[in-house]
């Protein structure tokens, strides 16, 4: 989870009180979140002739993104201690009337292919809340934005920059401007060179380094305002005295998007003049459909059922009493006109971690208190427990081997490329396997697509134990699958391999017949011992396989055929000589 430092005398002047640490470790866990340390209490480093002030590092839940700053934490520990009500939220019109446009050219499909951008107006930075400004889109950088490859994060003066804005993708060689703290003008290409050393900004290089063109984002005037996901422009930083704060945001993610943009424009809102509110600003995308007006601060409505709610924390709530503890969490709610056992209930822009009544649920537990829930296991479920069809049948499988005799193994998932296809004589189209990207080591460069290789690798390693050896394995594989939105798809596989003086085959015959026996599938030559009672239409038969995997003329392949559809489920046989000498057996 991460840690967010605090300064300890700042924090409790905003939240009106002075805390002992026992007491305000009491008052975070009661809000769910966590004390680490309390620096005061142990010797702090002397900085520029002063001590360090002292600080406050709390853990903060990984979903709760509105709690990575000093704004976030202490506006929501004021609602919870009923010191303050829940912020409302307001897009408001520019003084001029007309919207700051980011206008996007299609070639940034290529790259990073879509943008975001809001404009805080009227803004009173200090420097705790501009360090903290800075340090709350570090994070988002480090966390959500999984280091800046799902979303990039550029903040402007406004008043240094002057739209319509454009999000443009060009070549690196036409990119030219002068980078945040620096005082001459650099390409995109001597960027690269140049940070190629930056403690900070090399790791973000390989986001984009190979791609053939760069996102840069420019003013009216060709003024360079950010080349996302490195770094912004010299000519737009913002300082103490900026007073008109645009925000840009590119990403790959349109929903981690929405998130970081929501999470950082809500919580700073409140340093504004007029608090709370934030200026829109519209975004021209007719080539991928995403021309909109960002951020939308609309609050989300759910609904949630008191009975749920009160099965799952063993209590008797009224549909008053869950609203009023759901205001303690910056909800707004309110009984349902529908049902009796309904609550709507508004979920705010910052709280993208509540997906289902189970959230609502937990944030009513923690408003009611923890330590208050009764101690003893509720006589009703509100959940219902019971294994996934395919982990259940994985279990059937596993335990049938296990009874027969057979060890299983649990090698990793990753492979080499050749240990994959090369080394069981198997070809790779390019459409089969997920490949890394980065692989550390040659030993991991794809994910598998077959139990095997694993398998004979346990074997080579375990050679020097006495044979025969029997081993087995029921897990994932994974295969590409362009129709999915992950663009992969995971299989689950049962494999077994023998290893002994004599091929085995028999061997591994007789268990594939157990297994089939005991999934209710039937032989169909009807041998003796293996017609299952009530098999019904659930039949299998061997027919002979050319695979280059196995010996020629030792292999089979298994048919199945249920309620009429016959499908081949997997194969058997002795391995060819150069898969065994490949794998040094």
């Amino acid at each position: 989870m991460p840690t967010i430092a605090v300064d300890k005398a700042r924090l409790f002047k905003a939240l009106g009180q002075d805390y002992t640490t026992e007491d305000f470790d009491d008052l975070c866990f009661d809000f769910g979140i966590e004390l680490d340390e309390d620096t005061s209490l142990s010797q702090r480093p002397i900085i520029n002739g002063k001590q360090e002030p002292a600080q406050l590092k709390i853990e903060i839940p990984a979903n709760r993104y509105d709690l990575l700053c000093f704004e976030g934490i202490s506006l929501m520990l004021n609602i919870f201690r009923g010191k303050r009500t829940s912020p409302d939220y307001r897009l408001v019109a520019p003084p001029k009337g007309e919207l700051q446009i980011i206008n996007v050219s299609k070639e940034t499909a290529r790259i990073r292919p879509y943008v975001a951008g809001a404009v805080l107006r009227n803004i009173k930075f200090t420097k705790e809340s501009y360090d903290s400004f800075i340090a709350l889109q570090d994070k988002l950088h480090q966390n959500l934005a999984r280091q800046r490859s799902l979303v990039a994060i550029g903040t402007h003066d406004l008043d240094t920059v002057e739209g319509p804005f454009t999000y443009e993708a060009l070549p690196p060689e036409e990119i030219n401007f002068v980078p945040l703290n620096q005082s001459r003008s650099m390409s995109a290409v001597e960027m690269m060179k140049f940070y190629q050393g930056d403690r900070h900004l090399s790791r973000y290089l390989p986001i984009i380094r190979d791609s053939p063109v760069y996102p840069v984002i420019f003013d009216s005037s060709r003024t360079v305002c950010s080349m996302p996901p490195i770094i912004n422009g010299n000519h737009s930083k913002i300082t103490l005295n900026t007073r008109n704060v645009f925000v840009d945001m590119t990403a790959t993610d349109p929903t981690k998007l929405e998130i970081c943009l929501n999470v950082l424009v809500s919580m700073f809102s409140q340093h504004l003049e007029e608090p709370f509110t934030v200026e829109p600003v519209k975004i021209v995308s007719p080539h991928n459909h995403q021309s909109r007006e960002t951020p939308d601060l609309t609050p989300r409505e759910t609904q949630a059922e008191v009975s749920y709610i009160n099965k799952c924390c063993g209590l008797s709530l009224t549909p008053s009493d869950v609203c009023s503890l759901l205001k303690r969490m910056s909800y707004t709610a309110s009984p349902s006109r529908a049902s009796p056992d309904l609550i709507d209930v508004q979920v705010p822009p910052t709280r993208a971690d509540v997906l289902h009544q189970a959230d609502i649920m937990e944030d009513v537990a923690i408003a009611y208190g923890f330590n208050k829930l009764p101690r003893s296991f509720p006589s009703e479920s509100g959940t219902i427990a019971q294994p996934l069809m395919i982990n259940k049948l994985s279990d059937i499988v596993r335990l049938e081997a296990a009874m027969a005799g057979w060890s299983e193994v649990m090698p990793l998932i990753l492979c080499s490329h050749d240990e994959n296809f090369a080394w069981l004589n198997r070809k790779d189209d390019g459409r089969t396997a997920v490949r890394l990207a980065n692989p550390k080591t040659a030993e991991y460069q794809v994910v598998r697509t077959s139990l095997l290789p694993g398998l004979l690798k346990t074997i080579r390693e375990n050679k020097h134990h006495s044979v025969p050896m029997k081993v087995f394995e029921v897990s994932d594989v994974a295969f590409k699958d362009m129709a999915l939105e992950r663009k992969s798809r995971n299989e689950r596989h049962f494999a077994a391999a023998w290893y002994g003086k004599s091929s085995g085959f028999e061997i591994v015959h007789g268990l594939m017949d157990r297994i089939m026996l005991m999934l209710k599938s039937a032989f169909v030559t009807g041998e003796e011992g293996l017609q299952a009672k009530g098999a019904g239409e659930a039949v299998y038969w061997i027919e002979e396989l050319d695979d280059p995997t196995f010996l020629h003329g030792h292999a089979a392949a298994i048919h199945v055929r249920i309620e009429g559809k016959e499908q081949i489920v997997g194969v058997f046989g002795i391995l060819h000589p150069t898969v065994l000498e490949k794998f040094e057996l």
